[in-house]
C-alpha cells in the first residue's frame, strides 16, 4: 500500500459533519477561492468554525441553554516585509473579496516587520483522530441529563447549592496559502465543570472532566465528587502557614506545572530572560533541573489529549520532549528565531503532558503521616520570572492529612511557589489525568503529586 499524499488524508471519515462543521473538501475549496482573489506578494488564509452547544445551571436551577454556529475567515496579505490581517465571518464571495482587498490596502500602509518570514510550502501532518460522533451529535436532552447529575442529588439533599456548565461541540481549523500549504483538523469536545457550595456558607467543592469523546466522561461521578468535596470541606479549621508536605490533585499540579511551558522558548533564554539561562551565559539544556522521575512532553497524537498536529502558521507539530528524567532536553524555536540562530524550528506545542505513576490520590494520602491535600489552585500571578515563582490560592477543598487519613477541612491558603522548586521536592507521583482546563488553556494531562516543603505564606478567608 502506498502512503497517502498527505497524512491527514488518512483520517477516517466517521460520519457526515453536523451543522456548522465544514468538511475538509468544502474548507479547501473556500481557501483556494480566497487565495485566487489575492493580488498580494503572499496571502495566508485561516478558517475556523463549528458548533458549540451548552447548558448552564446555578442556584440548583437550569439557567441557560444554547447553540452557536459560526465560522471565521482570517486573511493575511503581505507585500515584502509589510503585512496586515482582516477578519470576517461572512463567507459570501462578496465578503471574501472585500476582506482580501482590505487586507491588501492595510498591508501597503503597514511598517516593515523585521521578523517577517516567508509563507510555508505544502507540509505533511500526523494523523490525529479527535472526532467522535457521539459528541458531535449530542442532543439537548443529553445535555439536560448531564446537568441533572448534579441538580437532582443537590435538590433532594437540600444542604448544598450547585452551579456549573457543560459545553460540547464540534469544530475545525484550517490554514492555506498560495504556495500549496493546506492544513485541516477537525475535533469534538465535551467539558463539564461544577462548583458546589454548602448552604451554611462554609464549604465548597469542585470537580470537572474534559474529553473529545462524550462517552469517556462519567458525568455522575464528576457530580458526586464535587458534592462530597463540598460537604467534607464544611467548617474549615485555621492552621499556621508554613512549609508542608502537600498532595496536589492533578488539576492543582497542572495549574503550576503548565507554567513551565511559558518560559521554555529558546529566544527568551538566548536573550537572558529565562529561568533556563546559566549564570555564566548559555542555557541549561542537558542539565538536570528537577527530580529524575519528572518527564514533560508534547505530542499531538497523545491518546489522552489528541491535539491539533500543526501550529498557527501551519507548521507540523511532532512529539517533543522538554524534560526527560529530570534533564532539560530542549527549548522551543519559532521559525524566525530558529533561522536567526541556525537551529531547527519546533513550532509552538499544542499539548502538554507530565508522565505519572500508578498510585491514586487515596493511596498518596494513605502514605502521608501529616500534610495538606489541595484540590486546585486559583488566581495565580507571577512573582519572579527568573525562577517561575508564582503566588496564588488554594480553592474548593483543602484538607489536613494526619496518619494517612483526611483529618479535617482547613481554610484556604495563599502560597508562593515555583513549579521548578516543587518538582525538585517530589516525593511521589500519582496517576496522570486529562485536565478540564487551566488558567493557561490548552490540552493538558498531569498526575497527582506529593511534594515536601510547599510554601504557604498566609491564610485566606475566602471559601
Amino acid at each position: 500500500m502506498s502512503a497517502p499524499k498527505r497524512l491527514l488524508d488518512a483520517v477516517t471519515r466517521l460520519s457526515a459533519e453536523p451543522e456548522g462543521v465544514l468538511s475538509r473538501e468544502a474548507v479547501q475549496a473556500l481557501c483556494e477561492k480566497t487565495v485566487k482573489m489575492s493580488k498580494a506578494d503572499a496571502v495566508n488564509v485561516s478558517i475556523n468554525g463549528g458548533i458549540t452547544q451548552n447548558i448552564r445551571f446555578a442556584a440548583n436551577q437550569l439557567s441557560t441553554a444554547g447553540s452557536i454556529v459560526d465560522a471565521t475567515v482570517v486573511v493575511q496579505s503581505s507585500f515584502g516585509a509589510k503585512h496586515a490581517v482582516v477578519t470576517t465571518n461572512d463567507l459570501s464571495d462578496e465578503s471574501l473579496l472585500r476582506t482580501v482587498r482590505a487586507s491588501e490596502r492595510l498591508a501597503k500602509l503597514a511598517p516593515d516587520d523585521p521578523e517577517a518570514m516567508p509563507e510555508l510550502s505544502a507540509q505533511q501532518y500526523d494523523a490525529v483522530n479527535a472526532w467522535f460522533d457521539v459528541t458531535a451529535n449530542n442532543s439537548a436532552a443529553d445535555r439536560a441529563g448531564v446537568a441533572r447529575t448534579a441538580l437532582d442529588p443537590a435538590r433532594q439533599a437540600g444542604d448544598v447549592t450547585t452551579a456549573g456548565f457543560l459545553i460540547a461541540g464540534a469544530g475545525y481549523n484550517a490554514i492555506a496559502n498560495q504556495k500549496g500549504l493546506f492544513a485541516y483538523f477537525r475535533s469534538t469536545s465535551a467539558n463539564y465543570q461544577l462548583t458546589v457550595r454548602t448552604n451554611d456558607g462554609t464549604g465548597s467543592g469542585w470537580a470537572a472532566a474534559d474529553h473529545p469523546d462524550w462517552a469517556q466522561i462519567d458525568y455522575a461521578a464528576v457530580a458526586r465528587r464535587a458534592l462530597e468535596k463540598a460537604r467534607a470541606s464544611r467548617a474549615p479549621a485555621k492552621i499556621e502557614p508554613g512549609r508542608y508536605v502537600v498532595i496536589l490533585e492533578p488539576q492543582a499540579t497542572g495549574d503550576l506545572v503548565q507554567l513551565i511551558l511559558n518560559y521554555a522558548d529558546a529566544r527568551s533564554s538566548d536573550e537572558g530572560r529565562s529561568p533556563f539561562v546559566k549564570a555564566d551565559g548559555g542555557n541549561k539544556i542537558g542539565e538536570k533541573i528537577v527530580d529524575s522521575r519528572v518527564t514533560l512532553f508534547s505530542d499531538p497524537a497523545d491518546p489522552q489529549l489528541r491535539s491539533q498536529p500543526f501550529d498557527g502558521e501551519g507548521f507540523p507539530l511532532k512529539k517533543q520532549l522538554w524534560i526527560e528524567n529530570g534533564v532539560l532536553k530542549q527549548l522551543y524555536y519559532s521559525r524566525f528565531w530558529a533561522q536567526k540562530q541556525k537551529k531547527i524550528a519546533t513550532g509552538a506545542p499544542s499539548s502538554f503532558n507530565m508522565s505519572g505513576g500508578s498510585k491514586s490520590v487515596e493511596e498518596l494520602v494513605q502514605g502521608t503521616e501529616r500534610g495538606i491535600l489541595v484540590t486546585r489552585l486559583w488566581y495565580l500571578r507571577e512573582v519572579d520570572p527568573r525562577t517561575i515563582l508564582y503566588t496564588g490560592l488554594t480553592r474548593d477543598g483543602t484538607f489536613l492529612i494526619e496518619n494517612g487519613k483526611i483529618a479535617k477541612s482547613v481554610s484556604n491558603l495563599r502560597f508562593n511557589e515555583s513549579p521548578l522548586f516543587m518538582l525538585n521536592n517530589l516525593e511521589a507521583l500519582g496517576r496522570t489525568e486529562r485536565l478540564a482546563g487551566t488558567e493557561q488553556g490548552g490540552a493538558v494531562a498531569m498526575p497527582s503529586i506529593k511534594v515536601r516543603d510547599f510554601n504557604f505564606t498566609s491564610l485566606s478567608e475566602a471559601v
